[in-house]
């Protein structure tokens, strides 16, 4: 078959990864599938218009608004997959709301990261009940052999000669959703007292007003930088070499680097949020915090406990094997797709 993806691809962000790893499941199993970036388009016509010249068989959406609502009427069979914000956010929209109720009533099937984010779909949308699929994110991380940790720490200003320097990662694209300025305050205090710790703020200019913003309050912030987006390789890296991987997201669907640290072996802390709590058991798989106060306690309680922080990264990697594989996630989309015939 010839399949059209839609999904916002920007660079490194969450989205733009899970296309490029559906798009490689579908081409495995010998179809053809091309991404298209769901932001370059205003309407459904204009995606008509693509799927009569570039002659498509059927099509996927990333995200039921955002990619979803280019499909809508479309005259090739489709599919969505929930990206997060959708179901999380935008369906208190009334306007969204009712558009992506008619996207999901034409799709053929619907996948839901988690049974949470099924039964929030699921609760707007009864009738749509049976067509949602859960299946987990598959991982997999492949670091680079080559990365340069000096090189990485000396970019961002952080002092290489500290010999008990620990270094916390925050993997997200500069938007209001992902609130990467929530801990900076709170760090930067941490940071005068302890100058051995270091947070970084790593990932794409999403929003340019909002990182504008984080560039100002982080100007400010000792101990709190901005680093350069990177590829997926020198990131898992840099992930590899740092001491925790942070998430303070308002919202979030499945965080891809939740999972991949966890596959990395490197302890996560994350905001009690419920798309978090649905993938970190506290103090068994992660740490999951409440407020910025609650975050510094606990990354000391991670720094002094090497034991616990052991035994929290083995859980988490075991389960990341046992839940998260790359391989059955590899088999719902190979199959999923032969409904579009």
């Amino acid at each position: 078959m010839r399949l059209l993806l839609l999904a916002g691809l920007r660079a490194q962000t969450g989205n733009a990864t899970t296309a490029a790893r559906i798009q490689n499941h579908l081409h495995a199993a010998g179809h053809i599938c091309v991404l298209k970036d769901a932001f370059m388009y205003e309407s459904p016509t204009e995606i008509a218009n693509l799927i009569s010249t570039d002659k498509f068989d059927a099509a996927l959406a990333i995200h039921l608004y955002k990619g979803g609502r280019l499909l809508q009427g479309s005259s090739i069979p489709f599919g969505i997959i929930f990206g997060g914000t959708d179901v999380n956010e935008d369906i208190n929209c009334e306007e969204k709301c009712r558009i992506m109720g008619a996207v999901l009533g034409e799709a053929r099937f619907a996948v839901a990261f988690t049974m949470k984010m099924k039964e929030l779909a699921a609760a707007e949308w009864p009738e749509a009940r049976k067509k949602i699929y859960v299946q987990t994110q598959g991982i997999k991380t492949a670091p680079s052999e080559t990365f340069d940790w000096c090189r990485f720490l000396q970019n961002a200003d952080i002092p290489t000669d500290a010999s008990n320097l620990r270094v916390f990662l925050l993997i997200c694209g500069l938007r209001i959703v992902k609130d990467p300025l929530y801990l900076v305050d709170a760090f930067s205090d941490w940071h005068r007292k302890d100058p051995s710790v270091h947070l970084g703020i790593i990932g794409p200019a999403v929003d340019p007003l909002f990182t504008s913003e984080v560039k100002e309050k982080v100007k400010r912030a000792p101990g709190v930088h901005l680093l350069q987006e990177m590829p997926q390789d020198d990131l898992h890296a840099a992930m590899k070499r740092c001491f925790a991987v942070v998430n303070s997201s308002i919202s979030e669907g499945m965080s891809a680097a939740i999972l991949e640290a966890m596959d990395l072996g490197i302890p996560v802390l994350a905001r009690n949020i419920p798309g978090n709590a649905a993938i970190i058991k506290h103090k068994e798989t992660g740490l999951l915090f409440s407020n910025p106060q609650e975050f510094v306690v606990l990354s000391k309680s991670l720094m002094n406990d090497p034991i616990m922080e052991r035994e929290i990264v083995t859980r988490a990697k075991d389960n990341v094997k046992k839940h998260h594989s790359w391989e059955s996630e590899r088999k719902t989309y190979q199959n999923l797709v032969l409904r579009l015939q």
